[in-house]
This record gives structure tokens, C-alpha cells and sequence, in this order.
């Protein structure tokens, strides 16, 4: 076809071989929202899966760092720090969480996958305890390093 524009097929990994290597951080935060009943039970320790918190925040860590391995576009980033802090607030579960890594693309998705697997594993402890479990707001908070800085 004459004029047409040449697009490769499929997906492809973008290439970031001439980028500098440079100290990258990322921050995303997540919600889950628990009816008063499951937050109850979460609080006072009767759920029947047992420790949530301390379950989701290793399950947490556990996915960023398989970040590669779960988004078929991802560079595989060797991660200097990860955390994952859970808190019990008023209307459920926030979820944090810090990636860090030297390299030539951001661990923002090593982030949010950190939370999103949190806030999963939160889901599945406390969906005995009744319905209306919802997961919201997982996004990211702030990004350093690279080109462009920026913070929500």
C-alpha cells in the first residue's frame, strides 16, 4: 500500500540500552475498602486465614520482585530496597509502597505491582468475613530518577 505507514507487528520491549543508569525511586499507594463487620474481625485478630497484614505485605514484596516475570514488557530491574507498609484505617487497608533500584528505567510498575498483590492478598483473606470487599486508588504517588521527576 502505497504511502502507508510501517508499524511493527505485536509488542516489543522498548530499548533502553543508550540510557544512563541512574538511582530510580517510586512510591504507590492503594486502598481496600472493607465493610465495618471484616474490619472488625481484621482488627480484632478473627479472620480464619490468620495474620493479614504481615501475609500481604510479603506477598507484596514477593511480586515485585517477579515484576518481570507478570508484565510481559517489563525489564527485569534488580531492586535495591522494597517496602511494603500496610495500615488499618477507618474504612479498611491502605497499602504502600517503596521500590528503589539502580538502572536505566523507572521501578514504578515494581511498585505498583507491590501494592496491587497486597491488596489482593488482603481480598482474599477477608472475603470470608462477607461481601463487599473493594479494591481502589492504586496509583503512583511520586517517581524520581531518569528524565523526569514528578510526584502526584
Amino acid at each position: 500500500m502505497a504511502g502507508a505507514e510501517k508499524r511493527p507487528l505485536g509488542a516489543h520491549m522498548v530499548d533502553v540500552g543508550h540510557k544512563a543508569v541512574t538511582s530510580r525511586h517510586a512510591v504507590a499507594r492503594g486502598s481496600v475498602f472493607l465493610p465495618p463487620q471484616t474490619l472488625t474481625a481484621l482488627r480484632e485478630g478473627r479472620l480464619p486465614k490468620g495474620d493479614v497484614l504481615g501475609v500481604a505485605q510479603t506477598a507484596g514484596i514477593m511480586a515485585a520482585k517477579r515484576t518481570a516475570d507478570l508484565l510481559p514488557l517489563c525489564h527485569n530491574l534488580p531492586l535495591d530496597h522494597l517496602s511494603v507498609d500496610l495500615e488499618i484505617a477507618n474504612d479498611g487497608v491502605v497499602i504502600e509502597a517503596r521500590a528503589a533500584a539502580p538502572g536505566k528505567t523507572g521501578v514504578e510498575m515494581e511498585a505498583l505491582t507491590a501494592v496491587a498483590v497486597a491488596a489482593l492478598t488482603v481480598y482474599d483473606m477477608c472475603k470470608s468475613a462477607g461481601p463487599g470487599i473493594r479494591i481502589t486508588e492504586i496509583t503512583l504517588i511520586e517517581k524520581t530518577g531518569g528524565q523526569t521527576d514528578w510526584r502526584l
